[in-house]
């Protein structure tokens, strides 16, 4: 599948910034399921961009600029992907799976999902694999897809309480479980075409990959239910979130800050709705 893909972050501060940081990891990279055929990075301003790979093999431009009113950072290509029934291959793996089993703050697992992961493997049995599968039924089955209890910092046990949040929260749980059965996890930042045809979306998707042994690393989208198919297109990873945000940084001064996101996720060539 070809996919034509624009992410767009604008940030506003009046009165301005004096000065601002920002790290993004917005380039995907080439596996064995995914070629990136085109791909640019744009800014509004004329800023100095270093680009480097982060621990993780991730592509990472740091950027600085200042002092600033407006930033808008832009990018925008083509990824031709393959369905690989979910199972990742060729890519550069620079850790052994079980720094995977890390906790992080915003992974960390509680009694009460203990409990879940418990009743989980209950009912698929011991193969690693099975897990897996029942939890991202159960987990899907369980949660309510819900942008506005939620944020970037809502930790994975804030938000098994809620039983509502967005893709990142639902992977979150997703990778706190996993890691309480002993599987090693791991958050997956990157786009997603749409079923339903609708190509305009308010931020980029989430989803993990976790390690089966004879099998490698395998991904699951909780949000959707599914295991990951050429609809993906993957872009960062980490341990959790903030590992693989697109956007994360800082700025010094000014006034209060407004941030909006634009993305779009097509098929190339096909007429999209909105």
């Amino acid at each position: 599948m070809r996919l034509q893909i624009r992410h767009s972050t604008t940030y506003r501060y009046d009165p301005p910034a004096a000065s601002v940081i920002q790290v993004l990891r917005l380039t995907p990279g080439n596996h064995d399921g995914q070629y990136v055929a085109d791909w640019q990075i744009d800014v509004s301003t004329d800023t100095r961009l270093d680009v480097h790979e982060d621990a993780f093999g991730n592509i990472t431009h740091v950027l600085t600029d200042g002092p600033v009113s407006d930033l808008t950072i832009s990018v925008e290509g083509r990824i031709e992907t393959q369905d690989t029934g979910g199972v990742l291959r060729g890519t550069d793996e620079r850790f052994p799976p079980e720094l995977f089993l890390r906790a992080t703050p915003l992974t960390l697992t509680d009694s009460a999902m203990a409990q879940f992961a418990d009743e989980v493997r209950a009912e698929s049995g011991p193969p690693a694999l099975d897990y897996l599968h029942t939890l991202l039924r159960r987990l899907h089955a369980g949660m309510t897809f819900d942008p506005d209890p939620t944020h970037t910092g809502t930790s994975a046990s804030e938000a098994f309480v809620l039983k509502r949040g967005v893709c990142q929260d639902y992977a979150h749980i997703f990778i706190a479980c996993a890691r309480n059965a002993g599987i090693p996890a791991r958050f997956v930042s990157g786009h997603f075409l749409r079923a339903d045809g609708i190509v305009h979306q308010d931020a980029g998707h989430a989803w993990v990959e976790a390690f089966v042994e004879n099998l490698g690393w395998i991904g699951f989208d909780p949000a959707n239910g599914i295991s990951t198919t050429d609809a993906h297109a993957r872009v960062a990873i980490g341990l959790d979130y903030l590992g693989a945000a697109p956007v994360r940084g800082t700025r010094y001064g000014g006034g209060p800050e407004i941030m909006s996101v634009a993305v779009t996720v097509d098929q190339a060539g096909r007429q999209s709705q909105s």
